[in-house]
């Protein structure tokens, strides 16, 4: 069985000594009230058939709602999830206003066995974070590229 893959964007900027990045608190009945392991970096699923950079820019503009700033993306390379996935990410340099994000909405079942489809945001708020908060608040399987990006930063891309 082929791994399912995902891409997504990291985007991050300066702040005087610190990098802030911004994560999207998921969406959805299963992450509502949660905070700790309840963040995600803007990404989602693609084919083989698409580009995985095109991937993670279209996910960017449907979980936000917004294009991501132009810059040069920074390969943070591949994570496998705890779930078998395979996720690609990159960094952006860049700046971006939360009040403006409207993300789009996915369906689901719910209650769950209900018979009931409802429409629930990808991701109900997105917030820029310290790379320390960011650690706690991210999936576990994601914290990996926070490290990548503080290596980038530190030493500038290779």
């Amino acid at each position: 069985m082929v791994a399912k893959r995902s891409a997504g964007l990291l985007l991050f900027r300066r702040r005087s000594t610190d990098i802030e990045v911004l994560i999207g608190h998921m969406g959805g009945p299963f992450w509502e009230g949660k905070d700790t392991k309840a963040w995600s970096v803007p990404k989602g699923e693609y084919t083989p058939e698409e580009e995985p950079m095109a991937a993670a820019r279209r996910e960017f503009e449907e979980e936000l709602g917004l294009r991501p700033p132009d810059g040069d993306w920074l390969p943070l390379g591949d994570a496998r999830q705890s779930s078998g996935k395979v996720v690609t990410v990159w960094a952006l340099e860049g700046d971006l206003d939360t009040d403006l994000v409207v993300p789009g909405t996915f369906t689901m079942e719910w209650p769950m066995r209900s018979g009931r489809m409802q429409e629930f945001p990808e991701i109900d708020r997105a917030e820029w974070t310290g790379v320390d908060e960011a650690r706690e608040k991210l999936v576990p399987g994601q914290r990996v590229f926070l490290d990548r990006l503080l290596e980038l930063a530190v030493s500038g891309p290779k």
